[in-house]
């Protein structure tokens, strides 16, 4: 992927890794355009100098209005990026973490694919382009305090690989970005090995760039997430991880 030249939608690019990754873009060359639902956020990144557009990726009628202003301001779109989502811990002893569950899946997944299914046509029309989703060392070592999450996660990794087989052959590519812990977000209070936001952003741009760029951007920091089945440590990992189940509110004391 040319990073210097491209046109970029980065959907949930308001905080955290979205925002590293949309100045990252722009300082390679690229335009940059962000959607979002903070304002302040927002005002904050057009005073960077970015195309902004506020948008709540479970609101179907919300992600037709960023789409027509988007193609409206940006024709040339050829790049997006959709990784608006939330993390959030459920017990399942109770059934009230249904609600978060569906909170969960309506951004996670069901959110990433109102926005591809947003652009899809204008990217086939072009017959060149690019999906970038977002998924998480999550989606294949699952953290059993945050089901949903991991699960959602699994779903767009799932999706993503089917959406790749279904365009292959318009010109439009899948790229699937896997992110470990990071350091944004308060990852870095709970988990003292979250991986420092501009180590990742700087690994991710470099694997972007690669000819041909992966269909999967693994950072070495996600890799034994990634490859746990395969290399056999899934079982005593998901153990491990199953320690910090002592965090959920219904299991402290």
């Amino acid at each position: 992927m040319d990073l210097s030249n491209r046109t970029v939608l980065i959907v949930g690019g308001t905080s955290g890794i979205g925002r590293e990754l949309a100045r990252r873009f722009a300082a390679a060359g690229s335009t940059v355009a962000v959607g979002g639902r903070s304002p302040q956020a927002l005002s904050e990144l057009a005073g960077e100098g970015f195309g902004t557009f506020p948008v709540d990726v479970t609101d179907g009628s919300s992600v037709a209005s960023l789409r027509d202003a988007v193609l409206t301001r940006y024709p040339e779109l050829d790049t997006v990026v959709t990784m608006s989502g939330v993390m959030l811990l459920e017990d399942l002893r109770d059934p009230a973490h249904f609600k978060t569950a569906a909170t969960t899946i309506d951004t996670n997944l069901l959110g990433t694919i109102r926005v591809v299914d947003a652009f899809t046509p204008h990217l086939v029309r072009r017959g060149t382009g690019t999906f970038v989703t977002v998924t998480s060392g999550i989606a294949f070592l699952p953290f059993p305090p945050m089901p949903s999450y991991a699960a959602s996660k699994a779903a767009v990794h799932a999706y993503s690989e089917a959406l790749r087989a279904q365009l292959d052959g318009t010109g439009v590519g899948v790229v699937e970005l896997v992110p470990p812990a990071v350091a944004t977000a308060g990852q870095e209070k709970v988990n003292p090995h979250a991986l420092p936001l501009d180590d990742f952003a700087t690994e991710v741009m470099h694997l972007l760039s690669q000819d041909p760029t992966p269909h999967e951007i693994l950072v070495k920091g996600v890799l034994v997430h990634r490859w746990a089945e395969r290399d056999g440590t899934y079982d005593d990992l998901v153990a491990r991880r199953s320690e910090d189940l002592a965090m959920l509110p219904g299991r402290q004391g």
